[in-house]
């Protein structure tokens, strides 16, 4: 099946409120213009590197999302132009996004990613150190950020009740954070979970982004 036929099949099971960001990470730029062909415009990355090759032969008006873990001296290479990203897993982190943006002018919406899943090599707040973080108030100051609401991971097993879990606990916390936190700031809105085997229970539980790479451009190579 070409990547057209299945980006189709897989817009068609999203909800009006879910977009797809399409993990493009480790597939070369000519898989990239195919769905770009075919009507996609989100793509995540998650290397730096890879990203800036991919940014400056491809077309400009793709909104390029960064889902890896992000090393705080990379920031700047891509604060011009990255659309939104997806892992922010420190206060320093969004200090240094905050920095870099001021640098190039923008405001960059940026989501906290929660740790959720069992597996301890995952990065991210805790949600406690996501509410003390959020409670000392500093990231007010921060005026090129927008926070823009949460990501998580679910646990990699084939147990679809704990996967279940997972996503209802994020699903939870991101109502917390929005009364608790952004109540009166409409740009807390994204809820980024799911992923090529668990998108639909994603789904079930109010993602607005699921990233979606595999079941697109087949499995990566590294």
């Amino acid at each position: 099946m070409d990547i057209k036929t299945i980006l189709n099949e897989i817009k068609a099971e999203l909800p009006e409120r879910t977009r797809l960001v399409a993990v493009s990470k480790f597939h070369p730029a000519e898989a990239i213009k195919e769905a770009y062909d075919a009507g996609q415009r989100i793509f995540g990355e998650s290397k730096v590197q890879e990203l800036e090759n991919k940014y400056n032969t491809l077309p400009k008006d793709i909104e390029w999302h960064f889902i890896g873990h992000l090393q705080t001296n990379k920031v700047k290479y891509i604060a011009p132009y990255i659309s939104m990203i997806h892992a922010v897993d420190s206060f320093k982190l969004l200090t240094e996004i905050n920095k870099q943006a001021a640098k190039a002018g923008r405001t960059i919406p940026c989501l906290l990613e929660i740790h959720i899943a069992q597996e301890e090599t995952k990065f991210g707040f805790s949600p406690e150190e996501c509410v003390e973080m959020l409670e000392k108030e500093n990231w007010k100051e921060l005026k090129n950020i927008s926070i823009s609401g949460i990501m998580g991971m679910a646990t990699n097993t084939d147990d679809e009740t704990e996967i279940e879990k997972e996503f209802s606990t994020l699903e939870t916390f991101f109502h917390e954070l929005k009364s608790r936190f952004f109540a009166d700031d409409e740009r807390f809105k994204e809820l980024s979970m799911g992923m090529s085997e668990d998108y639909h229970l994603a789904i079930k539980h109010g993602s607005t982004f699921v990233r979606i790479g595999s079941k697109i451009f087949g499995i990566r190579n590294y």
